[in-house]
């Protein structure tokens, strides 16, 4: 493998690496307020892993679904979905609904899905692990539900998180190597995926932007670039103020010699869809190395593990898995399963059929 390609991996690496790190970092301390959280770990705030679901380094529904978003992009390539989205958007679907099974704990169903000959039974449901509530998103619950017993379009004006913060695997599905780049139908695939649960433009324009910004830094842009890009495309959406904005204003906050905490104040709390592109975006603007940035990204009011786990994503990709420190990698859940998945992304389209 040449050093070119070498390096590229380890952004794949890094991204979803980095992503499940900032969401187990993120996730004891979700629900608590900055002071709150201050109070308990110190002045930095959370900056080790502390126990969450039964364990240390344990990743939540965020890393969950970005699985099962690799996951269903890999099948539907296999599924022959080379053209177009639809199809990829519905194998990704169908394994959204396994991750359902999941947590609603249909043993019956579970079975036969990884039973010898089913046809989409996925790879992710062999994984234990994986069959565990670790605060599944309400909205996120309550579409699956219904398009599994309608099979109808999602019709509801959401626009949690709970879209964006799964959807790296669309960016880098679409790279590449010593090919140009193109950077659409990356942003389509992340707004539609998001859109399988999430009905309002905000929580599917925001997923299309991260699906965008995740391909052209792995592809090897800075972060100012891969921002221009994804904002370029962005504009180009009806509906897109409310996510351009949160993102120019990420940026301005950057730029400004404001105290980090207040400024991530002003982005709001992350528990919808721009906010959390937003804190993401500022943390990996402002952030001195991969560590500091994600330290900065889970502490303040709101949806630490999301905000965490995209900032995650974005500095992964832009400085691969070696930025990543040892004590954070080394015990976190599942982390072979999510190299792997990495690994599948990076270099599927060479392969006549995947095995994870």
């Amino acid at each position: 493998m040449s050093t070119a390609s070498r390096t590229n991996l380890d952004r794949f690496h890094g991204c979803l690496l980095g992503g499940a790190v900032g969401d187990a970092l993120g996730a004891p301390v979700e629900f608590m307020s900055r002071l709150e959280i201050v109070d308990r770990f110190g002045v930095r705030g959370i900056t080790r892993y502390v126990h969450a679901y039964g364990g240390l380094g344990t990743i939540t529904d965020d890393t969950q679904m970005t699985l099962f978003t690799a996951e269903g992009l890999l099948q539907g390539w296999l599924e022959g979905c080379r053209d177009g989205s639809t199809c990829l958007v519905e194998a990704t679907r169908r394994a959204y609904l396994r991750w359902l099974l999941t947590q609603e704990g249909d043993d019956e169903a579970i079975k036969a899905a990884c039973a010898p000959g089913a046809t989409d039974g996925g790879w992710l449901l062999q994984h234990r692990e994986l069959h565990s509530r670790r605060g599944p998103g309400a909205t996120c619950l309550a579409a699956l539900r219904e398009t599994r017993d309608t099979g109808a379009p999602v019709v509801n004006d959401r626009k949690g998180c709970g879209g964006v913060m799964r959807v790296a695997p669309a960016g880098l599905f679409f790279w590449r190597p010593e090919q140009a780049i193109s950077f659409r139908p990356a942003f389509e695939l992340g707004a539609e995926l998001a859109g399988i649960t999430h009905g309002h433009p905000t929580g599917q324009l925001s997923a299309g932007a991260l699906a965008v910004l995740v391909l052209a830094l792995v592809d090897g842009a800075s972060l100012d670039q891969a921002l221009a890009i994804a904002k370029g495309l962005l504009e180009q959406y009806p509906g897109h103020e409310e996510t351009l904005q949160a993102m120019q204003h990420a940026e301005t906050l950057a730029g400004c010699h404001i105290a980090r905490g207040q400024a991530l104040a002003t982005l709001g709390k992350g528990w919808v869809a721009e906010e959390a592109l937003a804190i993401a975006i500022y943390s990996a603007l402002s952030a001195r190395a991969f560590e500091d940035g994600i330290v900065l990204a889970v502490n303040h009011d709101g949806d630490s593990d999301s905000t965490g786990a995209i900032a995650g994503h974005l500095l992964g990709a832009l400085h691969g898995v070696d930025a990543i420190p040892a004590e954070w990698l080394e015990p976190l859940e599942l982390r072979e399963v999510i190299t792997g998945m990495a690994d599948e992304l990076h270099s599927y389209w060479q392969k006549v059929r995947v095995a994870v």
